[in-house]
C-alpha cells in the first residue's frame, strides 16, 4: 500500500484509529471528504488546482482507504462527525470549508448542522443523507445480502467486481482507466476494508434531513445528471431543502464531478469559494 502514500502523507490518531490525512498548499483550509468505496485520491485533480489558493486537507474516512476499519467498528454518522471534529481540533483548525462528496458530503453537511460556526462555506457533490430505500446503489444492495456479506468477509473481492461498481459511478466509461480501477481495488481490499464496508452498509442510519432547513451555511450543490447512485431528484430535494444555496447540474456526468470533469467542476467551486 506504499504507493499510495507521498510526501505529504501524515498519520494520526484519533479515537484510537490511526487516519491517513494530507495538507498541501497554503490559504484558508478546505476539507476535502471523499465517499464509499473511495479514498482521499478520488480528489488529487481537484487538489492540483485548490491547493494554488488554500490549504487543502483530505482524509481517509475510517473504514476505506489507508485508515481502514475504525477502533470501535462503529460506522454510524454521528460516529463519522465525532472523528471529523476531532481530526480538526488534533490540526488545531477552528474553521474551514468543506466540499463532502456521497457518503463525505452527508458527513459534511450534518457537521455543518450541528457545528455551523466551524463551516464557512459547504460544498456537496452528489451527496448522500435522505435515506430512499429505492434508489440505495446495487453494491449496497448487494452487501445487505448474506452471501455477498459472508463472501466478502472470507475471501478477497474479485477485482472484475469493483471494475462494475466504477464503471456505475462513471457516466464516460471511457474515462474508466485500468489505473483507475487498480486504485479502487487495491484500496478497497486492503485489510479489514471489505468487511468495514459490511458493516456500513448494514448500519441502522438516522434519517436527519429535516434539519436541512436549519443550515445557514452557504452551500453549493453539484450534481451529475447521470448519477446512477444518488439520483438528481436528491439534489433536488437539498437545493429545496437547505435554505441558501445554488445549484449546479452536469450533463452527461455520473456520481463524481470531481474525477469525470476535474477542470470544470473545480472551476466552479474556486468561483464560489472566491
Amino acid at each position: 500500500m506504499q504507493k499510495y502514500t507521498n510526501k505529504y502523507s501524515r498519520f494520526i490518531p484519533i479515537n484510537g484509529t490511526m487516519i491517513h490525512y494530507r495538507m498541501e498548499g497554503e490559504g484558508p483550509p478546505l476539507l476535502l471528504l471523499h465517499g464509499a468505496f473511495s479514498s482521499l485520491h478520488t480528489y488529487d485533480a481537484w487538489t492540483k488546482t485548490l491547493k494554488e489558493h488554500f490549504t487543502v486537507i483530505r482524509y481517509d474516512l475510517p473504514g476505506f482507504g489507508l485508515t481502514g476499519p475504525n477502533a470501535e467498528d462503529d460506522y454510524t454518522i454521528q460516529n463519522h462527525i465525532s472523528y471529523l471534529n476531532k481530526f480538526l481540533q488534533a490540526l488545531d483548525i477552528q474553521d474551514c470549508y468543506i466540499a463532502g462528496s456521497s457518503l463525505g458530503g452527508w458527513i459534511a453537511w450534518e457537521f455543518a448542522v450541528w457545528f455551523p460556526r466551524k463551516v464557512k462555506k459547504l460544498i456537496l457533490l452528489d451527496a448522500a443523507g435522505f435515506l430512499d430505500l429505492k434508489s440505495i446503489p446495487f453494491a449496497f444492495k448487494l452487501a445487505r445480502t448474506a452471501p455477498f456479506a459472508k463472501r466478502v468477509t472470507r475471501f478477497v473481492v474479485k477485482r472484475n467486481i469493483l471494475e462494475g461498481f466504477v464503471d456505475e459511478v462513471y457516466y464516460d466509461r471511457m474515462k474508466v482507466s485500468f489505473d483507475l480501477v487498480t486504485r479502487y481495488y487495491d484500496l478497497f481490499t486492503r485489510e479489514g476494508n471489505p468487511e468495514a464496508f459490511v458493516k456500513f452498509v448494514n448500519t441502522k442510519f438516522k434519517d436527519n434531513t429535516r434539519y436541512l432547513k436549519s443550515l445557514r451555511v452557504p452551500t453549493l450543490i453539484l450534481w451529475g445528471r447521470e448519477d446512477r447512485w444518488i439520483p438528481l431528484a436528491t439534489g433536488e430535494r437539498f437545493h429545496q431543502a437547505i435554505p441558501e444555496n445554488e445549484m449546479i447540474i452536469y450533463d452527461k456526468v455520473g456520481h463524481l464531478p470531481m474525477e469525470e470533469i476535474p477542470s470544470q467542476s473545480v472551476g466552479d467551486v474556486l468561483y464560489f469559494l472566491k
